[in-house]
């Protein structure tokens, strides 16, 4: 959910355990000038982060998942605990007892197990729980891609991509575009960065007006096809739904996902209900019909006809029964069909048993020539890449140093599993396009990442570590690596949590990371009623996603809507924008615009419809803008606002212009 403008700012957050990730979080929280109290078991005389006991307002040594521990803090100030100590029973324990002494506390617990986080959310409630060792997997996985893909994942059944393209001399962008032509129904420009110039560090910061250049990087996030991966056909979309490129029979999509799960389960099912039924009528025909043959032993007889065996039932029969004329067609249908469904379930039988067989002598597949990807370490981490990778269809190779895995677990990959030089070898290190190194040992990554970088220095080279330190010394000695720090990453997350967001994705943009958050618009929420547009600029933030209760959600949606209670929001934010939203810090509005001149009498009601659409004025107040002009329209407005309502205007031959807030008097900026 969204913040409240009530809470108090006293409201405390506690942080259990401060390994690696817990310093992290606590840095993270203290951006936000929130009290931070923590427990820690052991007493240590340095930590990763320097003083770090100088950013806590309470710290207390002793066992969090110890009662009398707990009852030194006062909880009922609590907002939120994050349970971070590497022992996920410790984890749990203490979660059940802070919700014993305060059922309103948000939970943030480090745990892997999937299916008891799911039980203790629907039990506690307010309850959220990450593996911090998932979370930052796709981050890997993206780094691996190279320079062009930098965010990938999946809003409602639609992919999602974030793209990093360096305008080339061929481009079809550098003629006769301006950046707003970019904007589209499947596009949103996120940054633009100049030749020369940093990368800049906050979305919006790009001019509506302003050409693509040669040598130009644009950042920016588009929808893409379900099934190709490739762009989405805007001319496919419809205004008013939920961009989407499966545009069949929703009923013919979901038969096609029912056999696929299936597989050849439906024809099983059929046989054996059909064989069922002919045993009932069996059993009950030759019950009445067949002298002698009572109760089991007609169903005992119907069996036997079904598995071909005609003769053994009529052969010892020294004249007809007096019900032949039904008896014996009965029975040779029986026979016939047993015979045939019988058969296709010994063929079905058979097959498995065959492929069972061969799944136990399968090989590996074979490993890539060139242009594939390198995992090395193949622990929660690496798996995780590697199924990403697969999901996305690139080709990868597996290195394990810890002996060799059940082949299993990753049956689609090539695995190797013998010494390191060896293993980079046989893996083709010296013509694969990406190596990514995730290993637990931060030293053994150094080595291979050195390892790599001699042999292929054309190679992307993503490197995992477990501390900041060693991070800063590894872009120092490698600046074309990506070097990503796990628990940092995994500490925004973490943070974000805490104040009550759903964390969805996450992934890195040059210099910060981006978090794809959820959230639930309740009543005095910080954005509850701002127009889109206001929540985009004002916190400088991306709405990828909006739905309306009861209705259907739509991606990349306008600037025009308006958030009420009960609606859901999708955003991309850094950490730095989820603290401005926390405190309602909205950059201030520094435009107004004036009404110069109407071409035509009748455009004052269109025009006055679209100022209070744009701006988020009154009916009245955009009436009265319209009337006798030239007039100002007094509500203040963000500059990217300001270009689109002067573009809509003009739109219907109204003549207006952006007047910076203060200068009324001052010459108004040109209309674009």
């Amino acid at each position: 959910m969204a913040k409240k403008n009530a809470k108090p700012r006293s409201e405390s957050f506690l942080v259990c355990g401060l390994g690696s990730l817990g310093q992290q979080c606590v840095v993270a929280l203290k951006q936000f000038g929130v009290p931070i109290w923590a427990i820690e078991k052991n007493n240590q005389d340095s930590y990763e982060v320097p003083d770090l006991p100088d950013l806590l307002d309470q710290f207390i040594i002793g066992d969090c998942a110890y009662a009398p521990i707990l009852d030194r803090l006062d909880l009922q100030t609590c907002r939120s605990a994050l349970l971070l100590t590497s022992t996920e029973p410790v984890n749990i324990e203490t979660a059940l007892l802070i919700r014993q002494r305060n059922p309103q506390t948000r939970l943030v617990v480090r745990s892997s197990k999937k299916n008891l986080n799911e039980l203790l959310e629907g039990q506690l409630g307010n309850f959220i729980a990450y593996d911090p060792l998932d979370l930052p997997a796709q981050a890997f996985a993206l780094a691996a891609l190279g320079t062009d893909t930098l965010g990938f994942f999946e809003l409602e059944k639609q992919w999602v991509r974030v793209v990093q393209l360096q305008l080339g001399p061929n481009h079809p962008w550098l003629h006769n575009f301006r950046l707003r032509d970019l904007q589209s129904r499947a596009r949103r420009l996120l940054l633009h960065q100049r030749v020369m110039e940093s990368c800049p560090r906050s979305f919006h910061l790009w001019s509506a007006d302003g050409a693509p250049q040669l040598g130009d990087r644009l950042i920016y996030l588009e929808l893409l096809d379900n099934w190709s991966l490739a762009p989405t056909a805007e001319k496919t979309a419809k205004p008013g739904r939920p961009l989407s490129l499966n545009q069949e029979n929703p009923w013919v999509q979901r038969l096609q996902v029912w056999q696929k799960s299936l597989g050849e389960r439906p024809i099983i099912l059929w046989a054996a209900a059909i064989l069922l039924g002919l045993i009932a009528l069996g059993t009950t025909v030759l019950h009445f019909a067949l002298p002698g043959s009572y109760g089991l032993s007609a169903f005992y007889r119907t069996a036997i006809l079904l598995l071909g065996g005609y003769g053994d039932v009529f052969g010892d029969l020294e004249e007809a029964p007096e019900n032949a004329w039904i008896l014996q067609p009965v029975a040779l249908l029986l026979t016939l069909t047993g015979t045939a469904f019988v058969g296709i379930l010994y063929a079905l039988l058979t097959e498995k048993l065959i492929a069972s067989k061969f799944q136990f002598i399968r090989k590996r597949l074979p490993i890539p020539n060139q242009n594939h990807i390198i995992i090395l370490g193949l622990g929660r981490v690496g798996q995780r890449v590697v199924k990403l990778l697969k999901t996305w269809k690139q080709p990868a190779v597996g290195i394990t140093l810890s002996g060799a895995i059940d082949p299993r677990v990753l049956p689609d990959i090539p695995v190797i599993s013998d010494g390191l030089q060896e293993s980079l070898d046989r893996a083709n290190l010296t013509t694969a396009s990406s190596i990514v190194v995730v290993t637990d040992d931060d030293l053994l990554n150094l080595e291979v990442a050195l390892m790599a970088e001699r042999q292929n220095p054309s190679a992307h080279l993503v490197i995992r570590t477990g501390k900041e330190g060693l991070s800063q010394s590894l872009m120092g000695l490698l600046p074309r690596a990506h070097v990503l720090e796990t628990y940092r990453l995994a500490a925004e997350v973490f943070v974000g949590a805490a104040f009550g967001e759903n964390i969805l994705h996450l992934f890195r943009l040059p210099g910060q990371t981006v978090l794809v958050t959820e959230y639930q618009i309740e009543p005095q929420d910080t954005l509850c009623g701002l127009l889109l547009g206001e929540v985009a600029y004002g916190y400088g933030v991306i709405p990828i996603l909006y739905q309306a209760p009861g209705q259907e959600s739509r991606l990349l949606p306008s600037d025009d809507l308006a958030l009420k209670a009960g609606d859901r929001l999708i955003i991309l934010a850094s950490i730095d924008s989820l603290k401005r939203i926390e405190i309602r810090d909205l950059a201030p509005k520094t435009w107004r615009i004036r009404i110069e001149k109407l071409a035509l009498a009748e455009s004052d009601f269109e025009g006055a419809n679209i100022l209070s659409r744009i701006s988020g004025c009154s009916l009245q107040q955009a009436r009265q803008a319209m009337a006798n002009p030239p007039q100002i329209l007094t509500t203040p407005l963000y500059r990217p606002q300001g270009e689109r309502l002067l573009r809509a205007l003009q739109k219907i031959q109204v003549k207006a212009a952006l007047i910076p807030l203060g200068a009324e008097s001052q010459p108004a900026e040109p209309v674009p």
